[in-house]
């Protein structure tokens, strides 16, 4: 199999999260890479632009907005499509990942329903199945 054009990256310090991440992508033609920490996720961001990121806010080693920050100043992430996920939903986060060019705020807990539409509208993506859709 050729590896798919569309890449998703996901950030988040929580399994459950990254496990529902998985089994939505699997009715999706992407190819899907997990991890649990900004840190894990810089080894491959610092040389990769994925079609599109989804960072939590909060986790151990840095919450994801900071961590936004640092990629925009990568000129490989200055335009990277980023949504934000987050148990917390503050205005001010809401500002700040506005400000840094974020385009969707999604808050937790999320649908399979919601996550596989802003997947394919974002990275043009098809969905492989309708009978996987809830």
């Amino acid at each position: 199999m050729s590896e798919r054009a569309h890449t998703v990256v996901i950030v988040d310090d929580s399994a459950a999260v990254r496990i529902f991440f998985e089994k939505v992508a699997t009715a999706i033609d992407v190819e899907l890479k997990t991890y649990p920490s900004a840190a894990a996720a810089l080894e491959y961001l610092g040389t990769q632009q994925p079609s599109l990121l989804f960072l939590d806010i909060i986790m151990p080693d840095k919450d994801g907005l900071t961590f936004l920050q640092e990629l925009r100043r990568l000129p490989l992430h200055q335009n990277t499509t980023t949504i934000v996920i987050s148990s917390k939903d503050y205005a001010q986060d809401r500002n700040t990942a506005r400000q840094l060019g974020v385009v969707e705020f999604v808050a937790k807990p999320m649908t399979t329903r919601v996550i596989e539409d802003l997947i394919v509208k974002y990275t043009g993506a098809r969905l492989r199945s309708a009978d996987t859709r809830s």
